[in-house]
């Protein structure tokens, strides 16, 4: 149900019968005349409907029929009103009500407007219907407009003679389909009144009566004794000559079928005229020929007529069948360029069914047109809601049109059907979607993760390769050190050495010295000098074995450099300095002083407050110096 704005429901006082509301009447879509709007109507056809609306002349009643039917309708009604007031138990209120150009004359509504009443006079077959709980397709348009004006939840429909014998009723509910078509049908209704062209249609054809042919007489005794068969003849040939054959409308159809007829009685007659003269003599050759020439006349006319007729009505059938086709698919072809690339899904209307046993050319027309003007509102319908869910999709699935090529099947669907499909398949589409971009992205966070990976692998290589030469150089620079120090070292010792044997030279001098004057002296001197020569020995042994020693110790300390005094660099590098000054002393046995230490070569490498701080690596070297100290002081005092 498509509507371009919101409208208002409105109540109008009108008095029925009055100027003003027929006025209202004839400016709004009355519900009453909505079934004969959608072709539904029994009494009023469609195409009459369009032109009394177009033209503004409503049709009239004559007197029987607004004293029998119209009066006696609304005298039935206010009589069954209480009946219906007592089911429903609530009063009832004759009401006229609008919704925008849609209108209801309701013969009852209550007062909080949600029941209505509409009343019918007894008949037999509505009352059936109405009993078995069925409402006939030529009542309900009406019914359900009602309902849809004045927004009601239910409609009693009663059919009664105004008496609680005969009466019958049921509730009629809301049906929003009714509501569709009834709006689209009332767009289409004024599309053609608009349109509305005046074409003047005969009620009924009547034949033009036809001029008799002079009474044939013929007598014979023997021959012709008296006949004015020249004279008809003469009339026959000019009636022939004087028929119409070019039949247009209902008035020439209906000339032609009787002449037809009146060209079969001709002939029946002239039969009996022959069979007269044949019983009155058999020799009367002339009379004869003519009179089967007159009557092979007749035949022939006749049959070309009864031919005419029917080719003629074939070819206005199929003219106006055809009109009806071609209006048709004009029409769905204008829809579809609105709704394109969409095809709409329409069955063919019957023409052809609905012209079957018309016999007039009005019927013909109102037959095609009302079929015409019921398939026009089914394709509006159907394109309709075809641009409410391509605008539905344009607003809420933009953008997703590559997911629906079988869009032609699925917009077949109901409205709720259609956005489930639809939304069903887009979800599912987006969730694809996200499930790609999110492995995509896993994909290149991982591959990211290995060229960080990589990244750092080849750093941490670059740093081992670095670390590596670092580490070489400190061995190098440690090895240097080393040899550098043990070759000062050695050099000290060389000069110690010296001053030693210097010393012992000064002392062999001083002994030889001592000895000289000792032989000299007494004998008891002897002894002493000879103690002094052991003691020189043993001294000079002592400094040659000390010598050799360090020689030794020196070789084997440059030969084990690597192993013992790289390590300690390296880690004296990684590790804080935690070896006190007290410590060393206590390992020691004694106590040593930081400037003691410090004329070993070992300065401090941190302070603790006053605490002076070495790296635990450096013991064993400080232990190898005290020693060399040591033995350089034992070599410096021993002379």
């Amino acid at each position: 149900m498509h509507r371009d704005s919101p409208l208002t429901r409105e109540i109008h006082d009108l008095l029925q019968g009055s100027d003003a509301w027929h006025e209202f009447r004839f400016n709004h879509h009355g519900a009453s005349e909505a079934a004969a709007m959608l072709g539904l109507s029994k009494k009023v056809t469609r195409t009459d409907l369009v032109r009394m609306k177009a033209t503004g002349l409503a049709k009239e009643f004559s007197e029987w029929v607004q004293a029998n039917i119209l009066d006696y309708g609304h005298e039935v009604e206010a009589l069954a009103r209480p009946f219906a007031e007592k089911i429903i138990g609530d009063d009832l209120y004759p009401v006229t009500s609008s919704l925008g150009a849609e209108s209801a004359s309701c013969d009852g509504l209550n007062m909080a407007e949600t029941i209505g009443f509409e009343h019918k006079q007894w008949n037999a077959e509505l009352a059936a219907s109405v009993a078995a709980g069925v409402l006939p397709d030529d009542h309900q348009p009406q019914v359900q407009q009602q309902l849809m004006v004045t927004g009601a939840e239910k409609w009693m429909f009663m059919v009664s003679d105004g008496t609680e014998g005969n009466m019958v009723w049921m509730w009629v509910y809301p049906d929003t389909a009714w509501f569709a078509r009834i709006i689209a049908g009332w767009e289409q209704f004024d599309i053609e009144v608009a349109k509305y062209e005046q074409v003047i249609l005969p009620e009924k054809a009547v034949a033009d009566p036809i001029a008799a042919l002079p009474a044939l007489v013929v007598q014979t005794e023997g021959k012709v004794v008296s006949s004015n068969l020249a004279v008809y003849k003469h009339a026959a040939e000019r009636f022939l000559a004087a028929i119409k054959t070019e039949l247009l409308d209902d008035e020439d159809f209906a000339n032609a079928e009787n002449t037809v007829k009146f060209c079969g009685e001709a002939e029946d007659k002239l039969e009996l005229a022959k069979a007269a003269a044949l019983a009155q003599t058999s020799t009367i050759d002339d009379v004869m020929r003519t009179v089967d020439h007159i009557k092979e006349q007749f035949r022939t006319k006749r049959l070309q007529l009864e031919k005419l007729v029917k080719t003629r009505k074939e070819q206005i059938k199929e003219t106006i069948l055809m009109d009806g086709k071609r209006e048709y698919a004009d029409h769905v072809a204008a829809l579809e360029k609105e709704i394109a690339p969409l095809r709409l899904v329409l069955a063919q209307p019957d023409f052809a069914g609905a012209m079957k046993n018309k016999r007039t050319l009005a019927s013909l027309h109102d037959a095609v047109n009302t079929t015409l003007g019921n398939a026009k509102i089914a394709a509006g319908q159907q394109a309709t809601d075809y641009r409410a869910k391509q605008a539905w999709c344009k607003e809420s699935v933009a953008g997703f049109g590559h997911l629906f090529a079988d869009m032609a099947a699925i917009i077949t669907k109901p409205m709720d059907d259609f956005q489930l499909v639809v939304t069903t398949r887009v979800d599912a589409h987006r969730a694809a979607e996200a499930k790609k971009e999110t492995d995509l992205r896993a994909k290149l966070a991982a591959e990211e993760k290995a060229k960080a990976d990589a990244v750092i692998a080849e750093a941490a290589r670059l740093a081992q390769i670095d670390a590596e030469k670092v580490a070489a150089a400190a061995v190098e620079q440690e090895r240097a050190r080393v040899a550098a120090e043990t070759k000062r070292q050695l050099e000290v010792q060389q000069v110690a050495i010296a001053a030693q044997n210097k010393l012992n030279e000064q002392a062999a001098a001083s002994l030889a010295e001592q000895n000289r004057l000792a032989v000299v002296a007494a004998d008891d001197q002897r002894t002493a000098t000879q103690a002094a020569d052991n003691i020189a020995a043993d001294a000079r042994a002592a400094v040659l074995r000390d010598h050799g020693h360090l020689t030794d110790l020196a070789n084997k300390q440059l030969a084990r450099a690597p192993a013992y005094q790289i390590a300690p660099n390296v880690e004296r590098e990684r590790t804080p300095p935690s070896l006190r000054l007290g410590q060393i002393g206590d390992r020691l046995g004694f106590t040593v002083t930081a400037d003691f230490v410090l004329s070993l070569g070992f300065a401090p490498a941190a302070t603790d407050k006053a605490a002076k701080l070495y790296h635990e690596v450096d013991f064993p070297r400080i232990c190898s110096a005290l020693l060399r100290h040591i033995d350089a002081v034992r070599v410096k005092y021993a002379a």
